[in-house]
């Protein structure tokens, strides 16, 4: 998945429906950005595009309004990840984290217990957490004392008011 005649660094396939490829970032020398696509209901595919935390946090509404308990308990797996989740350190931390098979696995069994929240809303949650897991890996990597991701969690978590998620979401308030 070449993008800007970028190659990527790795490339994840989830489901036969999304494409998740990982590149260099620019903000520091083990930065990643991600870049996804999805295939629609007629099995066309998406262009290329940048997640972004309000899709996500949208995604996680819909899932919450739906499925509560198990939303919650996901949305406190992902809170767990993000305090054990530390950046990168060397090339070679990066590239075996970035391991295709070995995170396809990890999170395929992760997936299993929340597979339910599938059902409802936009995304998958192999997707999610694949996207979880790598979104935490570049804040993390960019600055150690990171919260952007943790700080939307939370928010969802603790079914704050719609704006302030957006807000979060948005980067655009505390």
């Amino acid at each position: 998945m070449t993008y800007k005649g970028e190659r990527p660094l790795s490339v994840y396939k989830i489901n036969d429906s999304y494409i998740v490829a990982v590149y260099q970032g620019k903000l520091s020398k083990y930065d990643i950005i991600l870049r996804y696509r999805q295939k629609d209901k007629k099995g066309k595919w998406s262009r290329i595009r940048t997640p972004k935390h309000i899709h996500w946090a949208v995604d996680m509404l819909i899932k919450l309004s739906h499925q509560e308990e198990i939303a919650k308990e996901f949305l406190n797996f992902l809170l767990n990840l993000w305090n054990k989740t530390k950046g990168f350190k060397s090339e070679g931390e990066r590239q075996e984290f970035l391991r295709e098979e070995d995170l396809i696995r990890e999170v395929e069994k992760e997936a299993d217990r929340f597979e339910e929240l599938s059902k409802h809303g936009e995304y998958n949650i192999k997707f999610l957490i694949l996207l979880a897991k790598l979104l935490m890996k570049q804040e993390k990597t960019n600055r150690e004392d990171a919260y952007m991701f943790k700080k939307l969690l939370e928010a969802l978590k603790e079914n704050r008011e719609l704006y302030e998620i957006i807000s979060i979401a948005t980067h655009k308030g505390n």
